[in-house]
C-alpha cells in the first residue's frame, strides 16, 4: 500500500520547494524527484500530526470563486507561455494562491500529473473548483499543444461569466433590500406597534373600522404564534429548496422564469449569452461538436434551454445542421439560428457565436438600466402603500373620534 511522503527539494536554481507524494517507498521518492530535475533534502512520512492541517471547515474554508479560479487560469498561461515546466508552474502557483482551498486543490493537481496523470484528468477530480467546460478545453488544449491559449480563453470566459452575474446581482440588490425592509418594519409595527394600540380602542366601546379590525387581527395572530410562523417560513424555504433541486422543479422554475413579465427577458438574454459564448470557446478551443454540445447543455443555466440543446445534439448525431433543430424550437431567437446558418455555411460558427453573445452581452446591460430605472420607483410605492396603510388603519378611529366630539 502506498505511503504519503513529504519531501523538500531544491531545484536547478536553488530555490527550496516542499511537497507530498504518494510512493511505496523514500527511495522511490528520491529517485522520481531526480527525474524530475530535483536535488532531495529531506523525505519523510507524512505523520498524523502533519495531516490534522487539512482539516477543512465546511462551508468555509472550501469555497474556491470562480474569479480566484480565473485568476489563477491566468497566471497558469503566462508560466506555460513563458516554457516553465508544467509541474514546477503548478508547484508556484500552489504557493502564491491566496485561497487557501484553491492552493490545496493545485497541490493535489501536481501531485497527480507527478504520478503521470494529465493535467485534465488531475483538474476532472475536483469538479467544485473546474468545471466540465474548463476539463474539456484543457484536454483539448493539452491534445493540440496550445495549452497556454486554451488557459487565456478560458480566463477569459471566466471573467466574462462573473461580470454577467455582477449585472445581474447588482440589479437585483436594490428590490431584494427594499423588500426585506418592508418586511422588517411591517413586523415590527404588527409586533410593537399595533398592540400598544388594542387597549386604546378597546376603551372605545364602538365598532371599528374594517381595515382596523384586520389589522388588529393580523397582529394578535402574529404575536401569538410567530415561533410557528418562524419554523414554517423555515420549513417552507428548505420545502422549496428541495423541491427546486429536483430535476422536475427546477423544469418549471426555469419555464416560470422565462415567461415572467419583467424578468423573463433578462433571463432570457442571460441563458443566450451562456449558450453562444460557452459553445464558441469551445469550438474555437477544438472541442469535437457533440461533446460541446453536451457541455454547453449543462453549463447553460437553464433547464428549458438544456432540454433544447439536447435535442439539438441528438440530431446533429443523426448528420444534421446545428442551425435547423434550433431554429424547431421557441426558446432561441431566430438572430441567433440565422447567424449560426450563416456561420455553417461559411465555416465561422465560433465567430458568429461570439457576435451573438457580445450583442446579447449589450443587450443584458440595457435591460438592467431599463429594469432597476422602472424597479426603483415601484418599490418606493410598495413600501410607501405597506407602511402608509398600516398607519391609515391605526388612526382611523380617531379620525371617527374627532367627528363624534364635533
Amino acid at each position: 500500500m502506498a505511503t504519503t511522503y513529504a519531501y523538500r527539494v531544491r531545484d536547478h536554481e536553488g530555490r527550496l520547494l516542499e511537497g507530498s507524494v504518494e510512493s511505496d517507498s523514500t527511495l522511490l521518492v528520491a529517485e522520481k524527484l531526480r527525474s524530475l530535475g530535483y536535488v532531495p533534502i529531506a523525505i519523510e512520512h507524512r505523520t498524523e500530526r502533519t495531516l490534522t492541517r487539512d482539516i477543512k471547515i465546511p462551508f468555509l474554508s472550501d469555497r474556491v470563486s470562480q474569479r480566484d479560479v480565473a485568476v489563477f487560469s491566468r497566471q497558469f498561461a503566462t508560466m506555460v507561455n513563458s516554457g516553465l515546466a508544467l509541474i514546477r508552474a503548478l508547484h508556484i502557483l500552489g504557493d502564491q494562491t491566496e485561497n487557501k482551498a484553491l492552493a490545496q486543490i493545485v497541490g493535489e493537481v501536481r501531485t497527480d500529473v507527478e504520478k503521470g496523470a494529465s493535467l485534465s484528468q488531475a483538474l476532472a477530480r475536483h469538479p467544485k473548483a473546474f468545471s466540465p467546460l474548463y476539463v474539456a478545453m484543457v484536454r483539448a488544449g493539452e491534445a493540440g499543444g496550445v495549452l497556454d491559449d486554451t488557459l487565456l480563453r478560458l480566463s477569459d470566459i471566466i471573467e466574462k461569466q462573473v461580470e454577467l452575474k455582477r449585472k445581474i446581482k447588482s440589479a437585483m440588490t436594490y428590490p431584494v433590500a427594499v423588500l426585506c425592509l418592508v418586511l422588517v418594519i411591517c413586523a415590527a409595527m404588527l409586533i410593537f406597534v399595533v398592540p400598544t394600540f388594542k387597549g386604546l380602542f378597546a376603551e372605545l366601546h364602538g365598532t371599528l373600522p374594517l381595515p382596523t379590525r384586520i389589522l388588529l387581527g393580523v397582529s394578535s395572530f402574529t404575536t401569538r404564534f410567530l415561533p410557528l410562523i418562524v419554523l414554517a417560513a423555515g420549513a417552507a424555504a428548505f420545502g422549496v429548496r428541495r423541491w427546486l433541486a429536483s430535476p422536475t422543479g427546477r423544469a418549471r422554475w426555469d419555464t416560470a422564469k422565462l415567461k415572467a413579465p419583467v424578468v423573463g427577458t433578462l433571463v432570457h438574454k442571460t441563458a443566450m449569452t451562456r449558450f453562444a459564448r460557452t459553445l464558441a470557446v469551445l469550438l474555437r478551443s477544438g472541442v469535437p461538436i457533440l461533446e460541446a454540445l453536451e457541455i454547453t447543455s449543462d453549463t447553460v443555466g437553464n433547464a428549458v434551454v438544456s432540454t433544447a440543446l439536447q435535442g439539438v445534439q441528438l440530431a446533429v448525431k443523426r448528420g444534421e445542421s446545428i442551425a435547423g433543430p434550433l431554429a424547431a424550437s421557441a426558446v432561441f431567437p431566430p438572430m441567433v439560428t440565422q447567424m449560426l446558418a450563416v456561420g455553417e455555411e461559411t465555416g465561422a460558427v465560433d465567430h458568429m457565436l461570439e457576435k451573438v453573445a457580445d450583442f446579447y452581452d449589450q443587450e443584458i446591460e440595457a435591460t438592467v438600466d431599463a429594469l432597476t430605472s422602472l424597479l426603483e420607483p415601484l418599490l418606493i410605492v410598495v413600501l410607501g402603500g405597506a407602511v402608509g396603510g398600516m398607519v391609515v388603519a391605526l388612526y382611523m378611529p380617531m379620525f371617527q373620534i374627532i367627528n363624534l366630539v364635533k
